[in-house]
């Protein structure tokens, strides 16, 4: 076939040839000259054209007759080889049958294993939109060297002998899904759960062990997220880096802000440049009535926020430079929250916080918070307590109890594998405040912190992306009303396993 359109191919240059040539007519002709040597030009090209076109007509048949040719031939030379076949005899055949039986089965088995592979990671949910299983696997071995709230996880100091353990209870287990888009924008949520559920846990007690952490559920556009979700306050956006403090995050209770509570809101982001925006957040928020110290009991079934019948409401403002994780942000926010007591008592929550995350170079970070407000406990600060009653004669008020506090922490990276952190905490209710509680005729007394402090220092190894281990000392001092400091040393050890 290629040496049949050999001869096409050298008779298209010369047309090519001379078509170019034929445009090439000098300046100085008529116009009547040069249309008579375009339409000659174009007459020649035409009957050119036509020649060849029968003689690719012809090439055509020539093709088919030599295709026929070719299967029949296909077809002679098959129907040898299968009587060829027929006459070598059974003894060559069964030689060559075990080997494919033999590869048969072992693909068959191959199959068969992934199959069941697949059948057990695939998880599927009834929506039919992806969802993932997340974790943590968490092993933390403990020292402390006096008495605390929580021994594998505590957050400050009682009077009392010290404790030794182990524990996998700070396990967390994860689902994440995403979901469709709606009015524009794309759907998500998670939840985080571990197995610290504990009647003497904050305010976070449940049956068994297994714990509701976090919550979330959002749809976002591109500037734009509207959210619902069960975490700590918006106005505490950072926090503290520990791998032995899961269950109560490093300095719970101690200058964190870190109580879960139901919020529900909005975000938006303001681009100022291709690498600065301001972020502002608000929500409403039902705060929680936390434990007091030594409660066994989940208090109220209707939280002082709900019995109010009014939701609280917090807001933060922040400027933030090039990207969430490595750049700079500094924040503002408030906090208002009406509550009413059992009694039948009023009183307001309030408070206004601040937060900077600074990275001082490649290997440094410093992050820091602070606040300052009243009625705080629903969100893990004021020593457990919203307000307290004081007595003028015979006269009973309620008064909210005031408070201030914050935390900070500095964070160095040695390369991508390890970290060094180090913070300081502090919760400090009015002195003055916790006097006037003085004991009433019943005989009852201020039960929660006067003061709550924390120092720690970890480091934490990630020698691989699933793997990570740290070890970490903590000091903790603790004041109640009337009473010496209490303090307690704890030594932790921690090892992970992410999924």
């Amino acid at each position: 076939m290629l040496l049949a359109m050999l001869p096409l191919l050298c008779n298209l240059r010369p047309l090519l040839c001379a078509q170019s040539t034929s445009v090439s007519i000098p300046a100085q002709d008529s116009t009547e000259q040069r249309f008579a040597r375009l339409t000659a030009a174009v007459a020649q090209a035409q009957a050119r054209m036509d020649a060849y076109q029968a003689e690719l007509t012809e090439l055509r048949k020539q093709l088919a007759v030599l295709r026929d040719q070719m299967a029949t031939g296909k077809s002679s030379s098959s129907e040898a080889a299968e009587n060829a076949t027929a006459v070598s005899g059974g003894a060559e055949s069964a030689a060559a049958t075990p080997p494919k039986l033999e590869e048969i089965q072992e693909r068959q088995a191959i199959e068969e294993s992934q199959i069941a592979t697949h059948d057990v990671t695939k998880v599927e949910s009834e929506s039919k939109y992806p969802l993932k299983i997340s974790g943590l696997v968490l092993f933390n071995a403990f020292v402390n060297t006096r008495q605390v709230d929580v021994s594998a996880s505590p957050g400050y100091a009682l009077p009392g002998p010290g404790s030794t353990g182990l524990s996998l209870r700070q396990t967390v287990l994860g689902l994440e899904a995403r979901g469709p888009h709606l009015f524009g924008a794309t759907s998500h949520a998670d939840l985080r759960t571990d197995f610290f559920a504990s009647g003497t846990v904050s305010n976070y007690a449940a049956g068994g062990v297994l714990r509701l952490r976090t919550a979330h559920a959002a749809l976002d556009w591109r500037r734009t997220e509207a959210f619902v979700e069960l975490d700590r306050s918006i106005l505490e956006p950072n926090e503290p880096t520990s791998l032995v403090a899961i269950a109560q995050p490093e300095l719970a209770w101690a200058g964190n802000l870190w109580s879960w509570n139901p919020q529900i809101g909005v975000a938006h982001e303001f681009a100022l440049s291709d690498s600065s925006r301001i972020k502002a957040r608000a929500a409403f928020i039902d705060s929680s009535d936390p434990l007091l110290p030594g409660s066994t009991s989940n208090g109220p079934a209707v939280t002082e926020t709900e019995r109010s019948r009014w939701p609280g409401t917090e807001a933060r403002i922040a400027y933030q430079h090039r990207e969430s994780s490595i750049g700079a942000e500094v924040g503002v926010g408030g906090y208002f929250s009406p509550h009413r007591t059992e009694d039948g008592y009023t009183f307001d929550a309030w408070a206004g916080t601040a937060d900077v995350r600074l990275p001082l170079s490649r290997f440094f970070e410093l992050t820091a918070n602070a606040y300052r407000g009243q009625a705080l406990a629903g969100l893990g600060a004021g020593g457990y307590v919203n307000y307290f009653h004081f007595y003028e004669g015979a006269d009973e008020y309620v008064h909210a109890l005031d408070d201030i506090g914050g935390w900070t922490q500095l964070k160095a990276r040695a390369g991508q594998r390890a970290e060094l952190n180090a913070g300081y905490g502090t919760d400090n209710p009015f002195a003055k405040e916790i006097q006037a509680a003085a004991p009433p005729p019943d005989g009852s007394y201020y039960l929660g912190l006067a003061r709550n402090r924390s120092f720690y220092s970890n480091v934490i190894l990630n020698p691989s992306a699933y793997l990570l281990f740290s070890l970490e000392y903590r000091r903790l001092w603790t004041n109640f009303s009337g009473g010496p400091t209490n303090f307690s040393d704890v030594i932790g050890i921690g090892a992970g396993y992410k999924f």
